[in-house]
């Protein structure tokens, strides 16, 4: 197939819309095609052949001339010497905008790499969409992509199936486009389970050939029964797609002979009225089956779908599904949130504003609780894990990396977010290339750069103004280290004085053999403690020099460091034999990212005691002084009896050396079924799948259950939940949850 030429474009988009600017469309495929240039993509083919594809599948659903625009340029910023300003000033503010959004979502293809990205992948894609165009582009790229999947690299494939799966087809589910969820599904299931596809497929051509004229008897039956009643309507059947068919055989764990329902009919009438009337006729023609009619017309779906379900005994004893609805209905599911574009009767002059009468796109701007209702609750949550959280903000580092964070945040959280060295040296911000105060409020999708000055310290103040615990443990712990240092130099100074007095040489050096004797573990401590007047600086000298006379406590440390001054000018007099103290909440040591290479390290490393760490989650360090540091998931209850202790909290991760890796501990919490033989089952499940049990503890709470407590080693997070939904395939066991203390 060749790529499509420019008139071509034009006509598709004049044949619904005779009021298109043909001009803007000319000149948007002129800039995208000089500005990919000789761009190749993985098939070989020119690059700026996919903008166009985009676009054309976007004329399929009948969009308005911005839209269109936004797809031939969808790549431009991002992979070409294009730039935002550029196409503000070529094709105006409205179309920069949906450019900018799916540049954003594009940097984020290559970030959900990373399992923890995935999850603010989610959120931020429905943040982003400030203009549901944005969304229709990005679905519709997607779709191209996936249709020629196959010439990518094999590695790659399996990630954009999956993502594809998780993320973009429930998308266009909840937007109502099902045929684009339903061909997004199936170019899925093809790449992440070929075999399980080849098979269904298989399957469904068999049965299609024993009883696919079940379809031609049961179109024309239902065609001259209805014309009998004077009901004009179009009906057509089809066989259900291989992907809906294998979910339901995983969902029901059922086997495909069990599965009723291989056809679908679609039965199109006009007036609502008339649905009724269908299903009347055809429930007195066919028996039903109980339980399977549902009426969307009365109470339509949370993204406006619309019809009447039901399934019957059809001829031959085979089930069929029926769809009964109008002609507008259809449209609205076949296009969903798009179907709001289309021009009224074709003489428009303007295209109908998004968001005027369509509740799928308010949807978009509510908020998690709907998030639910998708085909059934379990249904959709097992689809995505789609959150749309309106009380979090997405921004980017200048290199695209993504950065979430609540609400209200500010460069300096963001800083932090970041690393604790680029927040403790943050001086300044640039937002979207503008500078802008430290204290600004960030909005979804801003980059943010930070520049910073080494040796700088961040104010005291701060805390107060942070929303990020993080930041704000940082910013005490910074500001504690600032205050020792200050405390360290007092010390020294008055040490210095001490020596001197006692005509000794004074250094770090000397200093540092007497640590023992001080029972100090370094040099500043012993500063600060004599800085604190906590240790009184004769001791040092003896404990330097054991060999000294004792010096006579004449004067006060604070008046040999020249503190003592006349009162009344906010000093005080300090007498003979004074102990002056400073006393400020509790030093801790500074804190520092350790990477978690097994149990070795500078610091002993241990797990939480109740449930352990896996690779996989996040994960915080509880240090402990003179013991070492205990790991805990980031979801652990027990973390809550650290708030008040910031200085005890290490930033952690995991750094795993794949050449050697490393089992480590979690929990599981099962209740099974008495009967003999269960716990063997149990058991023989995880060591089938590579777990080492270390404990096992029991507790029959009733003579039917036992509960069974099992600690035990795992590579990681993946290798845990493989072994937990095995176990619940299981029919001896009637619960298996994770224990995280």
């Amino acid at each position: 197939m060749g790529m499509m030429r420019q008139y071509e474009l034009v006509d598709r988009v004049r044949s619904y819309n005779p009021n298109t600017d043909e001009d803007m469309l000319n000149r948007a495929y002129v800039y995208a095609m000089r500005a990919h240039g000789t761009q190749k993509r993985a098939s070989g083919d020119p690059f700026f052949a996919h903008p166009l594809e985009v676009a054309a599948l976007l004329t399929d659903l009948k969009l308005d001339d911005a839209t269109i625009v936004a797809a031939v340029l969808h790549d431009t910023v991002e992979d070409t010497a294009a730039t935002l300003e550029e196409i503000e000033g070529m094709f105006g503010p409205e179309i920069r905008r949906l450019v900018d959004g799916l540049t954003k979502i594009k940097k984020l293809d290559l970030v959900s790499k990373k399992a923890v990205q995935g999850e603010n992948f989610r959120k931020l894609l429905l943040a982003i969409v400030d203009d549901v165009r944005v969304l229709l582009v990005k679905l519709a790229d997607r779709l191209h992509n996936m249709r020629t999947l196959h010439f990518v690299p094999p590695e790659k494939r399996l990630r954009i199936a999956e993502e594809t799966l998780e993320i973009y087809a429930p998308l266009a589910g909840r937007m109502g486009m099902q045929e684009l969820r339903e061909e997004l599904e199936e170019l899925a299931f093809r790449h992440i389970k070929p075999e399980a596809h080849a098979t269904v497929t298989k399957r469904l051509e068999e049965v299609t050939e024993r009883e696919g004229k079940v379809i031609g008897i049961v179109e024309s039956d239902l065609k001259e029964k209805l014309a009998a009643r004077g009901i004009q309507a179009q009906v057509s059947g089809r066989r259900k797609r291989p992907y809906s068919i294998w979910k339901k055989m995983e969902r029901k764990s059922v086997s495909f002979e069990q599965l009723s329902d291989i056809f679908g009919f679609r039965v199109i009438v006009e007036q609502p009225e008339d649905c009724y009337r269908v299903l009347g006729i055809v429930h007195m023609t066919w028996p039903m089956v109980p339980g399977r009619y549902k009426d969307y017309i009365s109470t339509p779906k949370q993204n406006d779908y619309r019809s009447i379900h039901t399934t019957v005994v059809g001829p031959g004893h085979s089930r069929v599904e029926l769809q009964i609805r109008t002609d507008t209905m259809d449209r609205i599911a076949e296009y969903g949130i798009a179907a709001h574009a289309h021009y009224k009767d074709g003489r428009t002059t303007e295209i109908m504003q998004f968001g005027d009468e369509s509740r799928a796109y308010q949807w978009l701007r509510r908020t998690v609780d709907l998030l639910a209702e998708g085909d059934s609750p379990e249904e959709f949550l097992e689809h995505t894990k789609l959150e749309l959280f309106h009380d979090q903000v997405f921004c980017f580092t200048p290199k695209g990396r993504l950065i979430a964070l609540p609400r209200g945040a500010t460069p300096i959280d963001f800083a932090y977010a970041v690393h604790t060295d680029v927040g403790n040296t943050a001086v300044g911000a640039k937002i979207n290339g503008r500078i802008a105060p430290l204290l600004t409020e960030l909005q979804n999708g801003d980059e943010v750069e930070i520049t910073r000055a080494e040796g700088q310290a961040p104010p005291a103040a701060w805390e107060a103004l942070v929303v990020t615990g993080k930041a704000r443990a940082a910013i005490r712990r910074a500001t504690r280290a600032a205050v020792r240092r200050q405390y360290a130099g007092l010390g020294r100074q008055i040490l210095e004085r001490a020596f001197h007095r006692a005509e000794r040489p004074f250094n770090d050096d000397k200093l540092k053999a007497a640590l023992k004797r001080l029972a100090r573990t370094g040099v500043d401590d012993v500063l600060a403690a004599v800085g604190r007047g906590e240790m009184y600086s004769g001791d040092v000298v003896k404990a330097v020099y054991p060999d000294l006379e004792p010096e006579k406590r004449a004067a006060s440390d604070a008046k040999a460091a020249g503190l003592g001054a006349p009162a009344g000018k906010g000093w005080f007099e300090l007498r003979k034999g004074d102990n002056l103290k400073f006393k400020l909440p509790g030093e801790g040591p500074d804190a520092v990212a350790i990477p978690i290479r097994g149990l070795g390290g500078d610091l002993p490393v241990r797990f939480a005691p109740d449930g352990g760490a896996v690779p996989g989650d996040r994960i915080v360090g509880i240090l402990t002084p003179g013991e070492g540091v205990t790991i805990y998931p980031i979801q652990s209850s027990a973390l809550a009896a650290f708030d008040n202790e910031p200085e005890r909290w290490l930033d952690v991760r995991w750094d795993l050396d794949d050449k050697a890796p490393q089992r480590f501990p979690a929990r599981i919490a099962l209740k099974s079924i008495n009967e003999p033989g269960s716990l063997a089952q149990i058991t023989t499940t995880i060591a089938e799948h590579g777990g080492n049990i270390d404990q096992v503890q029991m507790v029959r709470p009733n003579p039917d259950f036992t509960d069974v407590t099992i600690d035990l080693t795992v590579w990681d997070l993946k290798h845990l939940s493989a072994i937990i939904s095995e176990l619940r395939e299981k029919r001896v066991i009637s619960r298996v949850e994770r224990v995280v203390g």
